[in-house]
């Protein structure tokens, strides 16, 4: 470990969860921290939007890998209990699959599950368990190895449990996920339970490495659980922690570039809510805003390490269409986590990820109904609905806005998937009990957070973008200029990005351990 230089001032750009988290670390170190963010309120993709009497979270919904959340509030010397009221969800989610009137509810108890697949296929149940035990190992070993690393030195890597395993390993990473499950399972229902956990990692299941079955461990194994208040609750905590320690954070200033002078990173330019230019000066600069964005119009040529040529020959995690709805009366039809599966499920990731991308018709998708465990989120008598919609990283897709002022286009689009809703799910006149409704498109992931081609996530985790092939979390052009968040490694998702604030903290002390830090995290800066 380098010895530190002491104190710096530091400027992180972004103050979304990544950003957010790496402040906290940072200043906890015993660094100066600003953190600078374009828009009026903090949370990035994972925001909040109020209206009539309902609270939707604009983005991540799924609270997935608890022990990370814990973690991260034990470095900064608290927990996830005290931080968050957490809620065990059973079933974890029900599925609908097209042409199959009856869905699956998949429980948060693993027996339940492995007698689910028997039911529905001889022997499954069996094959499952061992499936699960196979992700659980894996899982287990990525979080060991993998994604608490900075990739910095390979060498930690060569350790017994890694290289006894090279060979299943090299396995896992060049069979897609599809094929892997295809192996094993025969049911479509069940080919696409297990498939579908590439999407969260903004892939499909067939461009994903099966190492990523290690995914089920986390739904069909660990349970899923929600935190009441929603995911603005989880970004209000850590943006209170960052606070308490010491960070200074600037709303409605938007970076317009980071200065550079002599090869190193020396403050960035912003401007604030009036169009006033300011120059804040650093020692360091930590952008957690979207990476391409970061290198293609925050640098000038010469200091980029991921140019747009990089951008060009990599694969974007899709774009999606998103549906924020507010619903009279009740919907036991849907769980708090709900998912339609189509019939023609490979036609619809080739028509996302393929070379000619148009929107899937129909789609499968997923729908939030946080209001059947939080009353808080809708007024009495409503329903609070969120959907997603997976559809090609393609900004022309279009804009969307409140009660219809979006695209035509994108409109007519979600008047389909609201029409399909209720057709699967046998919901009674969705559509006319509807009274609060807002709708995103691709469009307003490039505009509103600057994300790659309209993703709405990331670099999709195919192999040539997972672990240490997937972009650095420090420039190779400009010394003191360092990356976090979901465009960076290890990767998508909101425990992704916690992981990436604590291996910035890593790069920084020279550490180059595989292992998460130990709690608390005790400050290495001398003043």
């Amino acid at each position: 470990m380098k010895k530190d230089a002491g104190p710096r001032r530091i400027v992180v750009i972004g103050g979304g969860i990544a950003g957010l988290a790496s402040a906290a670390l940072l200043a906890r170190e015993g660094h100066t921290v600003t953190l600078l963010e374009g828009r009026p309120e903090v949370g990035g993709r994972a925001g909040s939007w109020e209206h009539d009497g309902f609270r939707f979270d604009t983005g991540p919904s799924w609270y997935l890998m608890p022990e990370v959340f814990d973690h991260f509030y034990r470095l900064l010397n608290t927990t996830a209990e005290e931080q968050l009221e957490l809620v065990t969800l059973d079933p974890g989610y029900r599925v609908y699959f097209e042409g199959i009137d009856e869905p699956l509810d998949v429980s948060t108890e693993v027996d339940d599950n492995v007698a689910l697949f028997e039911s529905i296929e001889k022997g499954a149940g069996a094959r499952l368990t061992r499936y699960l035990e196979s992700a659980r190992e894996t899982y287990e070993l990525a979080k060991k190895r993998f994604l608490y690393t900075t990739f910095a030195d390979l060498r930690p890597l060569m350790r017994e449990d890694v290289v006894s395993r090279t060979g299943r390993f090299l396995r896992l990473l060049t069979q897609p996920l599809s094929s892997f499950v295809g192996s094993k399972f025969k049911d479509r229902r069940l080919r696409q339970l297990l498939g579908y956990p590439a999407v969260f990692l903004g892939s499909s299941p067939y461009l994903t490495p099966s190492m990523y079955h290690l995914m089920s461990h986390l739904d069909l194994q660990d349970g899923v659980l929600y935190p009441m208040g929603g995911f603005t609750r989880v970004i209000e905590s850590i943006a209170d922690l960052a606070e308490g320690e010491g960070v200074e954070i600037v709303t409605s200033a938007s970076v317009t570039s980071i200065r550079v002078e002599g090869g190193r990173a020396t403050g960035v330019e912003y401007t604030d809510a009036a169009g006033k230019t300011h120059t804040l000066d650093a020692d360091l600069v930590v952008s957690a805003a979207d990476l391409h964005h970061t290198e293609t119009q925050l640098l000038a040529p010469e200091h980029r390490t991921y140019p747009q040529e990089y951008w060009d020959a990599r694969t974007a995690g899709p774009g999606a269409l998103l549906l924020y709805l507010g619903v009279e009366g009740s919907l036991p039809e849907l769980e708090h986590h709900t998912l339609l599966f189509t019939r023609e499920w490979e036609k619809g990731f080739e028509a996302i990820f393929g070379d000619s991308p148009s929107v899937p018709q129909p789609a499968s998708l997923y729908i939030c109904k946080p209001s059947g465990v939080d009353p808080d989120v809708a007024p009495d008598g409503f329903e609070n609905v969120f959907v997603l919609v997976p559809v090609p990283a393609d900004p022309a897709i279009g804009v969307g806005g409140v009660d219809r002022e979006g695209d035509p286009d994108l409109e007519a689009m979600a008047d389909r998937v609201v029409e399909q809703i209720a057709e699967w799910t046998g919901i009674p006149n969705l559509a006319d009990r509807i009274t609060v409704r807002r709708t995103a498109g691709p469009g307003n992931f490039e505009q509103e957070l600057n994300a790659w081609k309209g993703t709405a996530l990331g670099p999709a985790h195919t192999l040539k973008q997972s672990a240490f092939f997937r972009a650095g979390n420090v420039s190779k052009k400009v010394r003191g200029l360092y990356y976090a968040g979901g465009s960076t490694i290890p990767g998508i998702g909101l425990p992704m990005c916690l992981i990436s604030a604590e291996i910035l903290v890593k790069r920084l002390r020279g550490d180059t351990s595989t292992e998460p830090l130990p709690e608390p995290l005790e400050p290495t800066v001398k003043p």
